[in-house]
């Protein structure tokens, strides 16, 4: 792909611990959104990691995720500005379907999800990112709205929930530590905003193109 399109878009890749606030920033944004939590294995796929010591599924594994199709997918936007990327069901543990996404004419967009961090150093390599941020509201902060976001949504059965909370919880700050070590900055609601204008008048005054206009922190 890299001797087809040339580039003309760049990302930003949005991490942190699930419930951190991703979704909801990007939202906040303005900007075109890729969900990489669609690059999820499906549920009986046999590479899937267990946690420890248990028969459950750890989808906070970056083994649990397809990064190879979420750099493709993101080279794809990068170069032609469209991409055809799987939907998934987190309840289902299973894709359901596909949907085009098309980032029009802004020289930036996100890509948020908990593995986001993962693909750092490919998207640098491949000359495709703006930058990559990593949200932090705190563990017990954190537990509480992906536990009301997950019960709401019902992405998997209570105890499951709570067992995972729970891991999370007590996992956060290595979590942090682990995505910053990969090249992410770790920063609060306000300051992403910030650094996410800076990125799109980066990418306006590299391309000559409009973009959305991002919210004031």
């Amino acid at each position: 792909m890299s001797s087809q399109s040339p580039i003309s878009a760049r990302v930003v890749l949005l991490c942190g611990p699930s419930g951190s606030g991703k979704s909801l920033l990007a939202a906040r944004s303005g900007l075109p959104v890729l969900r990489l939590d669609d690059f999820y294995k499906e549920g009986d796929d046999p590479t899937l990691p267990l946690v420890a010591g248990t028969s459950d599924i750890d989808w906070d594994d970056p083994g649990s995720w397809d990064a190879d199709i979420a750099v493709a997918a993101i080279e794809r936007l990068c170069r032609t500005r469209r991409a055809q990327v799987p939907l998934y069901d987190i309840s289902l543990s299973a894709r359901t379907g596909e949907e085009t996404v098309d980032i029009g004419g802004t020289p930036l967009f996100i890509a948020e999800g908990i593995f986001a961090a993962e693909i750092i150093g490919r998207c640098r390599d491949l000359g495709l990112l703006a930058d990559a941020l990593c949200l932090s509201r705190g563990p017990v902060r954190t537990f509480r709205r992906r536990f009301l976001r997950d019960l709401k949504e019902g992405r998997k059965s209570v105890p499951f929930l709570l067992r995972r909370g729970w891991r999370l919880m007590r996992l956060e700050r290595s979590i942090i530590a682990r995505q910053t070590a990969l090249g992410a900055h770790a920063c609060d609601r306000d300051e992403a905003l910030t650094r996410l204008a800076t990125a799109a008048v980066a990418g306006r005054t590299a391309t000559g193109t409009s973009t959305s206009t991002i919210a004031p922190a």
